[in-house]
């Protein structure tokens, strides 16, 4: 069993089957917060002679306290609570140069201009990047005109699938390719490395035929190129070890990526 630690927490225990539960705001805006491994399928666990691989996302149960300051004004408390979104304090977000799912290699500077929502996945992931996939392609349609404005992308974390071919076939997969503004990254593994390092993302993967963990965090960059908010996508899983999370709350978590990008995208008044 895994845990995950929220945003500015440290991990805490918990049992499986439960439902994923948000954890406190930060309270204003600061340096990125620390975390630790996050998403994945650890080992397999022998219960009762049944094995299973299983991850357990464990936010820590909290009352409601002030709203967070910097949010945007469209997002309500609850939403910002359950996204765990935190904001961030503007500084420049890390450069990479990467190839995506179409073979084209660019740098993320080369989409300054529009507001970027960055994922970190694995493309043969079956646990929380097909849920944050769809909640992706969710958030493209709620984003309606705005969406010209907004690019989608996600780095690899997977460096044992790691070919372009490999980016092509999640992003069919999962309808990702649908979203014109949308490339999933990869590159040799020392590139890619230095991503998740710039990026805070922690990654395991000690062979070929393990599970990947990694961290699994949203940041929203204004088309300026600065980091501008972090938040923490969730998941459930059911006592089998599926991962899932209920229509209503992937709705949710959509509509409140599409509102942060259509804030960062829109032209200063």
């Amino acid at each position: 069993m895994t845990t995950s630690a929220t945003p500015g927490q440290a991990a805490s225990g918990g049992a499986t089957g439960g439902p994923s539960q948000p954890g406190p705001p930060a309270s204003s805006p600061g340096t990125r917060p620390p975390r630790l491994l996050i998403y994945g399928v650890i080992a397999v666990v022998v219960i009762v002679a049944v094995a299973a691989a299983t991850l357990v996302i464990v936010r820590q149960r909290h009352a409601a306290g002030p709203r967070p300051s910097g949010i945007p004004a469209g997002i309500s408390t609850s939403l910002a609570n359950n996204m765990l979104l935190t904001p961030l304090p503007h500084q420049r977000a890390p450069g990479f140069t990467l190839t995506d799912q179409a073979g084209q290699t660019m740098a993320l500077s080369a989409l300054r201009g529009k507001a970027v929502v960055l994922e970190f996945m694995d493309p043969h992931c079956t646990d929380i990047c097909p849920i944050v996939s769809r909640e992706f392609v969710d958030a493209y349609h709620a984003l309606g005109a705005a969406a010209r404005n907004v690019v989608f992308i996600a780095v690899n974390v997977n460096q044992y699938h790691a070919s372009v071919a490999d980016m092509a076939a999640y992003s069919r997969e999962q309808g990702l390719n649908t979203i014109p503004g949308w490339h999933f990254f990869t590159g040799p593994t020392s590139s890619l490395a230095a991503v998740w390092r710039d990026y805070d993302i922690q990654v395991q993967a000690p062979n070929p035929d393990a599970d990947i963990i990694h961290t699994s965090a949203l940041y929203f960059i204004d088309p300026q190129g600065r980091e501008a908010f972090l938040a923490s996508p969730m998941t459930d899983h059911t006592a089998k070890g599926t991962a899932y999370l209920p229509a209503a709350q992937i709705t949710q978590w959509a509509r409140g990526i599409a509102l942060i990008a259509r804030q960062l995208a829109a032209p200063a008044s």
